[in-house]
């Protein structure tokens, strides 16, 4: 039996150690990972306006299990787990889709309403002492925030305005500073699937810092020259950096984008800012626009990462060309996707056994790793 991951003792006041190898690697690791974190904590499952008409579902994996998300006819997401309540099928086998009048398995045909209630089955008039409310799905907590559907799979979810809002406001300082950006009244303008063949820590603990960026970024650092010098804006509270005086936008080319969202602050126009929101998303915030990453951890060794790039209603809406906007982080993320699935095979390495160190400007990335250590010793399902 694995036992969870713990950090080593402080190398050096310069230098402090990671996880262990093996808490990238270790199929039990990840099983505990899905157990205690995935399902325990708000997930970021899908982006509410993909689910427009009533009927209109998608199916996501959170941990172990596999949620499907729809909406009511009275216009209301609801998710449920994917599991017809007759012999344990796949209820809905489409990743996502619309049902015109109801959600039928196709094993055995029982149906349900979009409440999750269950409406008929073969037979079912002849079993009068069936419950149809109780034989419904098993229903799962939903909120929605920033325009997306987040789903908790515990049986008490945690507060979600201390572990998902809190994010955002340890991060910026305040709730409002994200609330301006309205991404809820954003449009989809694109959104881009990557299979990473790396850890999902691997991932977070690369958004996290920026010791990297001078040397795989060049883009980036043209544009926000700051992090050059290796400090990710998530290393200050309340911080965005600024961008470079002959950048007139967020893009490839170091061009003009589409003109400042309307509610965001004097303060907040020619910065970038960054928050990760665990255990599965960023969202970064720019004045013409929102990018927002969501992580579906699939094994130890392989993430899908969703990247929507989010714009208002006009521009996606006139057919602007977004392509520079787009192209920008679309390079970031494959350099460090590529980053992190070099790394990957190293946390089998004998050289990687008792982990690696964190210089000074990534020592937030060792509160990451307490907090992963301490999800995974909490008593309890």
């Amino acid at each position: 039996m694995t036992t969870t991951p713990e950090l080593a003792p402080t190398a050096t006041s310069s230098l402090i150690t990671t996880l262990p190898g093996t808490s990238y690697t270790d199929p039990e690791t990840f099983r505990q990972e899905q157990e205690k974190i995935f399902e325990r904590l708000w997930f970021c499952a899908v982006r509410s306006a993909d689910l427009a008409k009533p009927g209109a579902f998608r199916t996501v994996q959170v941990g172990r299990e596999n949620v499907l998300i729809t909406r009511n006819r009275r216009g209301e997401l609801r998710a449920f787990l994917n599991i017809c309540r007759h012999r344990g099928a796949r209820l809905c086998t489409e990743e996502s889709g619309e049902a015109r009048r109801n959600l039928q398995c196709p094993y055995h045909a029982w149906t349900y309403d979009f409440d999750g209630k269950l409406v008929a089955a073969p037979n079912l008039t002849s079993m009068p002492d069936i419950d149809r409310t109780e034989r419904g799905l098993v229903t799962v907590p939903l909120r929605e925030w920033l325009g997306y559907a987040w789903v908790c799979l515990a049986d008490e979810p945690p507060s979600f305005e201390d572990t998902v809002i809190g994010a955002a406001v340890e991060r910026l300082g305040d709730a409002a500073s994200i609330e301006r950006y309205r991404t809820e009244g954003l449009a989809l303008g694109k959104r881009i699937t990557y299979d990473v063949a790396a850890n999902w820590k691997l991932i977070i603990e690369n958004f996290m810092e920026c010791y990297h960026c001078a040397t795989i970024h060049p883009e980036l650092t043209d544009v926000l020259p700051e992090f050059a010098d290796g400090f990710a804006a998530q290393y200050y509270v309340g911080h965005g950096a600024e961008f470079a005086p002959e950048a007139e936008g967020f893009t490839v080319d170091g061009k003009g984008g589409f003109g400042r969202l309307p509610e965001i602050a004097e303060d907040q126009d020619r910065r970038y800012y960054a928050i990760t929101v665990r255990p599965q998303v960023f969202v970064n915030l720019v004045p013409d626009h929102v990018i927002v990453h969501r992580m579906f951890p699939m094994a130890a060794d392989r993430t899908v990462v969703e990247c929507d790039w989010l714009y208002l209603p006009e521009v996606v809406e006139s057919g602007a060309d977004i392509s520079t906007s787009v192209e920008l982080f679309h390079r970031v993320n494959q350099q460090d996707f590529e980053a992190c699935e070099r790394t990957q095979p190293a946390m089998d390495s004998r050289a990687y056994r008792d982990g690696g160190v964190l210089v000074p400007s990534e020592h937030h990335i060792g509160a990451f790793h307490q907090w992963v250590t301490e999800q995974l010793e909490a008593p309890g399902a």
